[in-house]
């Protein structure tokens, strides 16, 4: 909770100082990006271990939709090589 209330306070100060030069706007948005991208549910954080069973789906969902890419990706590419390969098994 503690992290969380300080990364809080961080981008307001960061938001503030945007008005006196944009870079700091900057990284704000960067600190807000990474803030919900790897925050909560990602990596090895107390969240994971409270017995949530969503950071687990989700790492699922990932590896299962990259390897539907790959297969998909595969599959494609060698399509005439397998053809050929069945047809000479006949």
């Amino acid at each position: 909770m503690f992290v969380l209330v300080l990364i809080l306070i961080v981008i307001v100060v960061l938001f503030g100082f945007g008005f006196l030069n944009p870079i700091w706007w900057v990284a704000a948005a960067v600190l807000v990006y990474v803030a919900t991208r790897y925050g909560r549910d990602r990596g090895a954080g107390r969240s994971r271990g409270g017995g949530s069973d969503l950071g687990d789906y989700r790492d699922y969902r990932e590896r299962r939709d990259r390897q539907e890419r790959w297969d998909r990706r595969y599959r494609r590419q060698n399509r005439a090589r397998w053809r050929r390969e069945e047809h000479r098994d006949r």
